[in-house]
């Protein structure tokens, strides 16, 4: 990230990001401190987010790096404790700690092209499949229950969800990560409507397809060419290109600023190259 896409002052604010450890929650977090944000990084990696607020502090801003299991009520509330005293309440909270799991997860798109000796959908793992709706759903839901308490009793505050574009329509293969996140863009409109008397507003901004280090082999051959679901991806984006991580930051900012955006509650801003738009003829 060389530059900010907005200029907008966070200097007032306390922002909270979970998944900071990844490419990127660890961008968006970036973003804020930048921004002026005092910002507290969470992820299980705990290695993850102290070299972000390390290099962050070596530029001049302001971040701590907390270990934190958006899965375990009371590790989150400790670690609430230790934002409260280390930068203060929370004005802003960032839901991006998510993901999929491969016991969850299809070998073949279509039943009927079953690969012999692969995972069908009738072979997948229970567990890894409420894993997959754990991580996703709880690892939002519960820390909104831990850190917008700090934003009812200030009267004011923004929660902005991670969700996809499969929450719109479902890619083959993930079933369970397309329906957690169908999910996280329904509990945003639940949230923007439980907290509209509240002064807090609540969106989501749905990702379109990143090239990442974890999914780079999937997306590409060694000879640098698409793989065939690569292939499909780009076929199916009106403008044939793949999303960076840099191009979420204008949404984040925008949506999460009082000043520029406190009419907006309730939305899921895409941000896919167009993908959603399109309908392939």
């Amino acid at each position: 990230m060389n530059k900010l896409p907005l200029n907008i002052d966070y200097s007032s604010k306390v922002v909270v990001v979970t998944g900071a450890g990844g490419l990127i929650c660890g961008d968006m977090a970036r973003a804020f401190a930048k921004s002026g944000a005092k910002v507290a990084a969470l992820d299980l990696n705990e290695e993850a987010v102290k070299k972000l607020a390390d290099e962050l502090k070596a530029e001049g801003y302001i971040c701590e790096g907390y270990k934190a299991n958006v899965l375990d009520t009371e590790a989150l509330q400790e670690v609430h404790k230790k934002v409260l005293a280390d930068l203060g309440p929370c004005d802003i909270l960032v839901n991006g700690a998510g993901g999929n799991n491969p016991r969850a997860t299809t070998d073949n798109e279509y039943h009927h092209e079953a690969i012999n000796g692969g995972k069908s959908f009738f072979d997948l793992d229970p567990n890894g499949v409420d894993f997959v709706f754990k991580l996703n759903f709880q690892g939002t839901l519960l820390p909104t229950q831990i850190f917008a308490k700090d934003m009812v009793e200030k009267g004011k505050g923004c929660i902005l969800n991670i969700s996809s574009m499969n929450a719109y329509i479902p890619l083959t293969k993930i079933p369970a990560y397309s329906a957690a996140k169908a999910g996280i863009s329904n509990f945003t409109q639940w949230l923007a409507t439980h907290f509209a008397g509240t002064g807090i507003r609540c969106n989501a901004i749905a990702p379109g397809f990143l090239v990442s280090a974890q999914n780079k082999a999937l997306l590409f051959n060694e000879d640098g060419t698409p793989t065939k679901r690569s292939a499909k991806i780009l076929n199916g984006t009106p403008t044939h290109r793949f999303v960076d991580s840099d191009e979420l930051l204008g949404a984040t900012l925008f949506l999460c600023d009082d000043n520029s955006a406190s009419a907006i509650t309730g939305v899921v801003l895409p941000v896919d190259a167009g993908f959603a738009a399109y309908s392939g003829v």
